[in-house]
């Protein structure tokens, strides 16, 4: 990637002039370098053709990541902002194919670090298959944002057929999570070293669109699906049994966790069923299809450590129950206020 002179980003580039040209053409342009993005209009021309041949409705999503560090183990907001994009696309079926890129930079901030969360969000594109086309760039005074702040929007196609909705779950259904949980809101912890504890624990951050496709595949009839990032899986149950007025029980003994995200949790008090996760999706499926979904989800690289974690109820409407290790009971609820400030 081609540098540009300033060690840092000053107020000049992000005024409209020659620095900026050069911040643009020489570190953002060769980041995302592909045909729709190369015209450098205010706006991505993109061909309908194409996209009917995928399937027969877009998906539109927009997210803001404002994550502190800046670059965390497993990943930085870079890796945050594709993935978060990619995975809330994925989660209607889409195909994720177009994402767009604001930056809001700090001034002062070091060009270097640009540089390397603009490597991470390219690498992460090709990855994933999908294409940077249009963007923004603004310099805020020093004091007045927090180094680097990015927001992303997406368009997907959903397949003909494919009906994924909040809305859709049905008692007997049976509720998936693909791996362990809180992975990401314990490395953000580690990160800011918060934690006096010696763990090798990366975050979780990756792109979920391949395995949603093979879970499709599986089972066309997926219910509900979601990914569990602010609020974690109990977030996500809470608005499916509202949406879909059911009831949800979860199973402690059956949540995947991580020995470090366990006694980190134990330690400090927190509760793993709230905790951030940045690689992690929640599916309510019907019971008949479950082992196949499963069996889909644990052949996929993203899915190897799926499990079932619960069942849909017709009541009570709109709650959680969690069955405890210790054979009780306890209504998870909604998240009042924040266990964890910025880990996205």
């Amino acid at each position: 990637m081609a540098t540009i002179r300033d060690k840092s980003i000053t107020m000049a580039h992000g005024g409209g002039g020659r620095a900026m040209r050069e911040l643009i053409e020489r570190l953002v342009v060769p980041a995302f370098a592909n045909p729709l993005l190369a015209p450098l209009e205010d706006q991505a021309r993109i061909g309908l053709r194409g996209l009917a041949e995928i399937g027969d409705r877009l998906a539109f999503t927009t997210d803001s990541y404002v994550v502190s560090p800046l670059f965390f183990p497993g990943g930085d907001i870079g890796t945050l902002a594709i993935c978060g994009t990619v995975n809330d696309l994925a989660m209607s079926g889409a195909v994720p194919l177009f994402l767009s890129c604001g930056l809001i930079i700090e001034e002062g901030l070091p060009t270097a670090d640009l540089e390397r969360v603009l490597a991470s969000m390219s690498a992460l594109a090709r990855q994933t298959g999908v294409d940077v086309v249009t963007g923004d760039t603004k310099v805020v005074n020093r004091g007045a944002a927090d180094k680097l702040f990015i927001n992303t929007a997406g368009i997907g196609v959903i397949a003909a057929g494919v009906n994924i909705s909040a809305t859709r779950a049905r008692p007997g259904d049976v509720v998936i999570v693909n791996g362990t949980l809180g992975d990401h809101g314990v490395a953000i912890l580690i990160a800011r070293n918060e934690l006096d504890l010696q763990a090798d624990l990366p975050s979780d951050c990756q792109p979920l669109h391949g395995l949603v496709q093979a879970m499709l595949a599986a089972c066309p009839d997926i219910h509900c699906l979601r990914d569990a990032t602010r609020g974690g899986l109990a977030t996500v149950l809470n608005e499916f049994a509202l949406s879909s007025k059911v009831g949800m029980r979860l199973q402690e003994r059956a949540l995947p966790l991580k020995p470090e995200v366990r006694g980190a949790c134990e330690m400090l008090g927190l509760d793993v069923l709230y905790m951030a996760n940045e690689g992690k999706l929640v599916a309510v499926v019907p019971r008949e299809q479950a082992d196949a979904v499963l069996a889909a989800m644990r052949a996929h690289p993203a899915g190897v450590d799926s499990a079932i974690v619960g069942e849909v109820l017709a009541e009570p409407v709109g709650h959680v129950i969690l069955n405890t290790l210790f054979d009780g009971e306890r209504v998870v609820d909604m998240l009042v206020g924040e266990q964890l400030p910025r880990i996205c």
